[in-house]
């Protein structure tokens, strides 16, 4: 019930904007949050030291652009099923399963401000919210360097059985677009505003645009990505997203929770390693240097 009623306000919401395909997509959000899910693969079962999350990023897009480009220890062809079409889900279902012993020795370093209200700090080694200090409100995100800087010091001055860093990227904004997307300030994070799916939906943008945009945002993290994996010690790096976007299969846009949707719940599942050559020197933050919001502030990740 509480899905349905999430999918009715999604559809008064892009009725305010107007357009005729959002009934379609209204009764395509009913029936794929409906239909038996696919049981997720199990992360923590998974052999790993390092796990590095991109968050909205497509299997397909993750295969086509490291077959593109030349990403060294990087490759497609291998996925797995998420633990959920949304943030909150991926962050519920992974963490909220964890044998507490292997969270005890984790250390999250995040950029997605849904750990405030998804996540039991208490029950980590460690929990880097680097949201807090370092999202760019002239962005609209957090940019990828400060994650790649603070993963790399909390490997070098920290020891850890596991630790997971968790980038924005390639979720929209497009940080290479520049003032293309706005995106949101960190007090408006999880509210809904005319977004890049709504633009494709009403035709602002083409699916050529979108997609390209969408790929542009995941050769800029996976530069970070690369620029980790040389500066950090792990047999055992895997490299993954939380949920994908759907880019108009079934008339859906974007993510919503409970959505049972291949485009949403199949991720990346890149498995390499990464060795510290202690060439690139971290930036200090000022981890006190708060942006202001507060768990009442944000909302359950979705289109309400």
């Amino acid at each position: 019930m509480r899905r349905l009623g999430r999918h009715v306000a999604d559809a008064y919401r892009n009725l305010r904007h107007g357009g005729p395909d959002v009934i379609r997509e209204f009764l395509s959000r009913a029936y794929f949050g409906t239909v038996p899910s696919v049981d997720p693969d199990p992360v923590y079962a998974e052999d790993w030291d390092l796990l590095i999350v991109l968050d909205a990023c497509r299997a397909d897009l993750f295969d086509e652009v490291v077959a593109d480009g030349s990403y060294e220890g990087l490759y497609g062809g291998e996925s797995r099923i998420s633990a959920g079409s949304t943030s909150t889900e991926w962050i519920e279902g992974v963490f909220g399963d964890a044998d507490p012993d292997d969270l005890r020795d984790t250390a999250y370093i995040t950029g997605n401000p849904y750990s405030e209200s998804h996540l039991d700090e208490e029950s980590f080694g460690l929990v880097d919210e680097v949201w807090r200090y370092a999202w760019d409100d002239e962005l609209g995100t957090i940019p990828a360097r400060p994650l790649t800087d603070r993963t790399i010091a909390v490997g070098r001055e920290r020891s850890f059985d596991r630790m997971v860093v968790h980038y924005m990227q390639p979720h929209f904004p497009s940080i290479p677009d520049g003032d293309r997307d706005t995106g949101v300030t960190l007090d408006e994070f999880g509210d809904e505003s005319m977004s890049v799916w709504e633009e494709l939906r009403f035709g602002q943008r083409t699916e050529s645009e979108v997609w390209e945009s969408y790929r542009a945002n995941l050769e800029y993290v996976l530069g970070e990505v690369q620029l980790l994996l040389d500066h950090v010690d792990a047999d055992r790096v895997v490299v993954t997203a939380d949920h994908g976007n759907a880019v108009g299969e079934a008339g859906l846009y974007g993510h919503a929770e409970g959505v049972a949707l291949p485009c949403l719940r199949e991720v990346p599942w890149c498995k390499t390693t990464a060795t510290d050559r202690r060439v690139h020197e971290p930036a200090q933050y000022d981890a006190t240097a708060t942006s202001g919001t507060t768990a009442a502030r944000l909302k359950s990740l979705g289109y309400a």
